[in-house]
């Protein structure tokens, strides 16, 4: 047994959130691509079984109220909200990432006003927020300018009305400065959205404590919620009763069963409802979140820390030097919870190391993805996929 390897057993010996596996669905591959999709919670299939059986099978439509089918997008936003630093009553849970994208940026350009004609969005972002953007630009009669993180302060300005930035690049998994720059976005006068895809459930955010406007953020990575779980949309209290959606709903209105023909939003989070929720997804999501019950994120970010660190102390170790760059910053402060490795024919090497049971992912044109999930990976499984990966490169 190496000497890294014997670390790895002293580590998870120790750990504090060990015991947080045994409340997943496992098996003996090393899965490092939770920043894509979540492990299974044990809890969720029973969960949901129930609710197709008995809450859909027997009660029926009695369910909407009786199970509390009408207010899961509400009280599951309240379970996300510690885990995203928001008192309860600003996150709504429902519909995609994409979609809450598109209400909170369209909604910041309306509260902006006349006169700011802006909106600058992250250029290194995730495709999608991009494709939005620019139908939220031309929605409005905005320009859209992108531009890299760093040069936000630089590059706000009197028309700037509304700045998307993702917290976490999903390529390179470098934490972005999300206090410095909502501050920087407030000292301009505008309005910003926080993509937190890649951060919630792995470090802290923050939102209330650093006076974040509006935020998105999907639930099927670090939050475990399964395959197209619904998304949510967080808007900050004070900023509610000025929230202008661009995707009114019977949902969202005043009072959805009146059915009429005038639109009169809802008071709170809850004007950012839009249609019916998809119940059978959102109550998946609602017991998958259970396994945060006892959990404080301040934890999760220490092991995730303490994790990454030992992956690249073991990647220097065993794999041949110069086969692989690490893209994501060694600094704590700029690193989210998932490491980067530049490699030639990354793409094979990926298809290699998932035939070896080691699953991470591979983004073109040339980067291994690995992403670490301190609920359920431990540092054995690190230790091994650096001693897997530095085989499938010799």
């Amino acid at each position: 047994m190496s000497e890294l390897s014997m670390r790895a057993e002293k580590l998870d010996s120790v750990d504090e959130l060990a015991g947080k596996r045994a409340e997943f669905v496992t098996d003996d591959v090393v899965y490092l691509d939770g920043n894509s999709l979540g492990a299974l919670p044990a809890v969720v299939p029973g969960r949901v079984a129930d609710v197709v059986r008995r809450q859909w099978g027997e009660l029926r439509i009695r369910s909407w109220e009786e199970s509390g089918w009408w207010t899961a997008p509400e009280r599951i936003g309240d379970r996300i909200a510690p885990l995203v630093g928001a008192a309860p009553g600003q996150i709504v849970v429902g519909d995609s990432t994409s979609v809450n994208v598109f209400k909170a940026l369209v909604g910041a350009v309306r509260m902006a006003g006349e006169g700011r004609d802006e909106i600058v969005v992250d250029a290194t972002t995730f495709p999608t927020d991009g494709y939005i953007a620019e139908s939220a630009a031309r929605m409005t009669g905005c320009t859209l300018r992108p531009v890299a993180p760093a040069d936000v302060p630089d590059a706000l300005g009197r028309r700037t009305a509304a700045v998307l930035l993702n917290h976490v690049d999903y390529r390179t998994g470098r934490l972005h400065d999300l206090p410095g720059l909502t501050d920087a976005v407030h000292a301009a006068g505008a309005y910003v959205v926080w993509d937190l895809c890649h951060s919630a459930g792995a470090l802290p955010v923050g939102l209330d404590a650093h006076g974040v406007d509006l935020a998105v953020g999907c639930t099927y990575k670090y939050l475990n919620g399964g395959p197209g779980s619904p998304a949510y949309l967080y808007v900050r209290r004070e900023l509610q009763d000025r929230f202008d959606s661009p995707l009114p709903g019977w949902n969202s209105h005043a009072e959805p069963f009146g059915m009429r023909t005038g639109y009169e939003p809802a008071a709170g989070a809850v004007r950012g409802r839009v249609g019916t929720p998809d119940i059978l997804s959102m109550l998946a999501l609602e017991a998958a979140l259970e396994v945060w019950d006892g959990v404080s994120v301040e934890a999760v970010r220490a092991k995730s820390l303490a994790l990454t660190d030992f992956f690249l102390e073991c990647v220097a170790a065993y794999v041949p030097e110069g086969r692989v760059e690490c893209l994501t910053p060694v600094a704590h402060a700029e690193r989210g919870s998932q490491i980067a490795l530049r490699c030639a024919d990354a793409g094979d090497v990926m298809k290699r190391l998932i035939e070896q049971g080691v699953v991470g992912d591979f983004r073109a044109p040339d980067v291994l993805r690995f992403g670490f999930t301190p609920l359920y990976v431990g540092f054995a499984d690190v230790e091994r996929a650096a001693r897997v990966l530095a085989g499938t490169l010799s």
